[in-house]
């Protein structure tokens, strides 16, 4: 089922991360019954997601030692993971994954897929960018049409997200994060509010990565436990 050469997993080859994905649900995915319960009344699409992710999950963690456990799904629906460990999961159409690290090795990650085609909704944009953003992605528009950066913009807000909400706990909205997106297949996510501390160094900047492969638009953020990259 694991793919060995999929979107997050060439975007994050080296990173101190397990990465496993997949384009297809396993017949042989199941759930713990803790977890059954969360999805008993769930569209079956909803299900497959649910199930096929943390296969996902359950084979990275055991990649790195860890036993299979449920991962329900915690505040604000963040997955709650075993001790030791941190990580972040995503899924769009047709497309799976999770990233595990340990935590001795990695502060916090952040992942999020997309299908690799532009917002469907125009109104999207505007909800998440300000005028500073959209200028930017209409530039990058001009210059590189056949990239979905409206897209890429969308995930790259939610990668910083899930990679904030672990080590503040608090909610994080679209406008409160300016992501610029280069070229290159990276971006930087200034923050407009109060960074997380860690390790005594309030955190501005957020850095990560992108990619558009095999019909999805991937975005990760990975803060190594010394998070040099990650200060203002």
């Amino acid at each position: 089922m694991p793919e060995a050469s999929g979107p997050l997993v060439s975007l994050l080859a080296a990173v101190p991360v397990t990465v496993v994905e997949t384009h297809h649900d396993p017949a042989d995915a199941v759930l713990f019954p803790e977890e059954e319960a969360v999805v008993a009344n769930a569209v079956a699409k909803r299900r497959d997601e649910f199930t096929t992710v943390r296969h996902c999950a359950r084979t990275a963690l055991s990649r790195i030692g860890v036993p299979p456990a449920p991962i329900l799904p915690g505040q604000r629906g963040a997955p709650r993971w075993p001790a030791g460990v941190v990580g972040s999961m995503t899924h769009c159409d047709g497309y799976r994954a999770a990233v595990v690290a340990r935590a001795g090795e990695v502060t916090s990650l952040g992942i999020d897929a997309e299908p690799a085609a532009p917002l469907r909704d125009p109104d999207v944009l505007k909800m998440i960018a300000d005028e500073t953003e959209r200028a930017a992605l209409a530039a990058l528009g001009a210059r590189y049409p056949d990239t979905p950066w409206d897209r890429l913009l969308f995930s790259a807000k939610e990668s910083v997200y899930k990679t904030w909400f672990p080590l503040t706990g608090r909610w994080l909205g679209f406008e409160e994060a300016r992501v610029e997106l280069d070229p290159d297949g990276t971006f930087s996510a200034r923050l407009l509010v109060e960074g997380p501390v860690v390790e005594g160094v309030e955190l501005k900047v957020f850095s990560g990565q992108w990619i558009v492969r095999a019909g999805v638009t991937a975005t990760a953020i990975v803060l190594p436990v010394t998070a040099p990259a990650a200060h203002a």
